[in-house]
């Protein structure tokens, strides 16, 4: 979901920011799902996720398809395709492996790829009390510490979004925010321009981990009791600062379980911690303006007590 953490507030005045290039519906997923004989034909079909740029349905209760809807997204799902099974043997949550991969159609001119399902459910859509909140945030900063030093054989490019670089990410944020406030349904704070501020006068990182690149509440699934089952939705996975995927730590936490994150997860320094800081403020605001427009009243529920927290 790139482009929604991408979305700056000039361009979410228009409406047909949210809309899709394609629009996956049942009869065309049954059209590509003819390329698997060992699907043909599926036993059951629902959609299971949607967002900006991909469509997700669930064939035979077994199998997660997952099916873009932009062309801007097919270099990543490529990447997505290379890169996952060698990276999954190496983590410690469970991550989407394709196991199907088909290719471009007549009506339908991407790739894209199925993998099994994994349980749980959005992380957003649950009602986790703030030691629910510390105990997912010790299992994330485990997961982290393990993609941000792993050693894997393939070939990622920096990131195209420069997230961690604040000299892009800091009017980009300006921007979101205001929208949000354009809207009513945010009101800034001092303090948003001092960290914006000190954020601006940061060097350019360091471009090296091996980082999710958008990481945030839809993108982990986890039981009802708040155990992690899956990391979802690596289009952005490329090679970064890890500063840019722990943006969780500040505005899904709550201040009290900060230090246990940052206890099970390993040095982080004062710089990385602002760029993280800033990637949370851009981030969830971007959620907030995408579930206020979008109806989803839990997301942008969850995206705006995530930039109170992210101020705390």
């Amino acid at each position: 979901m790139v482009a929604v953490a991408e979305a700056t507030g000039r361009y979410a005045r228009r409406v047909a920011i949210w809309t899709a290039e394609r629009t996956v519906d049942e009869p065309l997923v049954r059209r590509l799902l003819a390329q698997f004989p060992e699907l043909r034909p599926p036993r059951s079909l629902r959609p299971l996720s949607e967002g900006w740029d991909y469509a997700i349905w669930a064939v035979d209760e077994a199998w997660a398809f997952r099916f873009p809807r932009r062309t801007m997204v097919v270099p990543g799902t490529e990447r997505e395709i290379a890169a996952l099974p060698r990276l999954a043997p190496l983590l410690p949550l469970p991550v989407p492996e394709p196991v199907f991969v088909g290719g471009p159609t007549d009506d339908f001119p991407w790739p894209f790829f199925g993998s099994r399902l994994l349980p749980g459910r959005e992380l957003g859509e649950l009602s986790l009390d703030d030691a629910g909140r510390e105990a997912v945030g010790v299992q994330l900063a485990g997961f982290l510490r393990a993609l941000h030093t792993v050693d894997v054989d393939v070939d990622l490019p920096p990131d195209a979004n420069r997230r961690a670089d604040m000299r892009e990410r800091v009017p980009k944020t300006r921007e979101q925010l205001a929208e949000l406030e354009r809207l009513g349904i945010w009101h800034s704070t001092p303090e948003v321009e001092t960290i914006l501020a000190e954020a601006e006068r940061l060097p350019p990182p360091a471009l090296d981990a091996v980082v999710h690149g958008d990481l945030h509440f839809r993108q982990l699934l986890a039981t009802d009791a708040g155990e992690l089952t899956g990391v979802l939705d690596w289009v952005d996975l490329c090679r970064s600062d890890p500063a840019v995927d722990l943006s969780m730590l500040w505005a899904y936490l709550p201040p009290r379980a900060r230090p246990a994150f940052l206890e099970a997860y390993g040095m982080v320094d004062d710089a990385q911690l602002l760029r993280a800081r800033v990637v949370a403020l851009s981030v969830w605001g971007a959620l907030a303006n995408y579930g206020h427009a979008e109806g989803h009243a839990g997301i942008a529920a969850e995206a705006l007590s995530g930039l109170r927290r992210a101020l705390s």
